[in-house]
């Protein structure tokens, strides 16, 4: 009778413990779930931009990887810098006004071009020959394969006188890296090792 009771109680803890087992390993599982749900809950919330618009109305808007628009962005600040730095107009205050937002997107070597050129009295002479030039980009081709992200930019000069308008065709070379955005450098990167490759007349129309 004894040992019928004995055999009774140690089944009984090999119950309890099982049954322990059991809800333990039940509790860690929820517990795991709960926690994949939350981390997956706050990926997807961290994908969101909410938007406050006038102050009044929320907008939701879905965000992008920023690895996806890089490439878009580097296209943008050569584009951006090249504009700034080879459109001029007869003002000095101006060109010295463009040459300075074109410094902020690139390092030493766009400034030592810049003050070769001034060396050599190229802005004086578009100051006294009252001379317009502008730029357009017709491509720019970024290796995005290798870091810092070598660029080759190919774009059109137009330099318009009171007798004649010149085009030249223009290509640069110059490598990207990452910085800090900021307003005065929205996309986040800066210009090493600026070089013009290229710069000679393709026509001169008369006016």
């Amino acid at each position: 009778m004894e040992f019928k009771i004995l055999r009774n109680i140690e089944n009984s803890f090999k119950q309890i413990r099982l049954y322990s087992f059991l809800f333990a390993g039940l509790c860690l599982l929820v517990s795991g779930f709960a926690i994949w749900k939350s981390y997956e809950f706050a990926e997807a919330q961290r994908q969101k931009i909410y938007v406050l618009e006038k102050g009044k109305s929320l907008m939701m808007a879905l965000s992008q990887d920023a690895r996806i628009n890089r490439p878009a962005e580097a296209k943008e600040h050569i584009t951006r810098f090249h504009e700034l730095f080879f459109t001029l107009a007869p003002d000095k205050s101006a060109i010295e006004y463009n040459m300075k937002r074109a410094f902020l997107l690139s390092d030493k070597s766009t400034f030592n071009y810049y003050k070769d050129l001034s060396e050599k009295g190229y802005y004086n002479q578009i100051i006294s020959g009252n001379v317009l030039q502008r730029i357009e980009i017709d491509s720019v081709h970024c290796n995005f394969d290798s870091y810092p992200y070598a660029v080759q930019t190919y774009a059109r000069q137009y330099i318009t006188r009171s007798s004649s308008i010149t085009e030249r065709s223009l290509i640069t070379s110059c490598f990207l890296v990452n910085s800090v955005k900021s307003e005065s450098n929205p996309q986040g990167f800066i210009i090493e090792k600026f070089t013009v490759l290229t710069n000679k007349d393709l026509q001169v129309v008369d006016r």
